[in-house]
């Protein structure tokens, strides 16, 4: 699935990720890139708001999963078991979330799991990258696929 395509089915699911002016920056085969200005997820301090950072990394590593899905040609759902993340610095720009997408064996182990069980766990992360490039949150997640 394209970067246009990835945004407009998260504008339309996900109407929240409107709201915040998500962007797909990057999505190919070695990672997913999510941004959005820091104008619509802006705190009372003038930095990004805690909820807006947690929700970007989550929101790329549903989407890599997703995206995952989709392009092996399954009709399924994906929700989020487990999440945490751990605050390093504030952000004081653009938001931009980076999820590494699994590797090829993982992906393939997963859509088998999930084609013969109908449901399938992976673990991801993701990082908002903060100044300098330094991580500004470190994400981590379960989330569970269902057909």
């Amino acid at each position: 699935m394209s970067a246009r395509g990835l945004e407009a089915f998260l504008h339309e699911k996900i109407p929240l990720t409107k709201a915040m002016g998500l962007h797909v920056a990057e999505s190919n085969a070695k990672r997913l890139v999510l941004e959005a200005p820091l104008d619509r997820n802006v705190n009372h301090l003038g930095t990004a708001f805690g909820g807006s950072l947690h929700t970007l990394p989550t929101l790329a590593c549903y989407s890599a999963l997703w995206t995952l899905l989709h392009d092996a040609g399954l009709d399924g759902h994906v929700v989020v078991k487990r999440s945490a993340a751990a605050y390093r610095q504030p952000v004081k720009g653009r938001l931009r979330a980076v999820c590494h997408r699994p590797p090829a064996t993982l992906a393939h182990d997963f859509i088998r799991d999930l084609r013969r069980h109908k449901k399938a766990r992976m673990e991801l992360e993701a990082v908002v990258e903060g100044a300098g490039g330094r991580p500004a949150v470190e994400f981590s997640g379960s989330f569970v696929a269902v057909l």
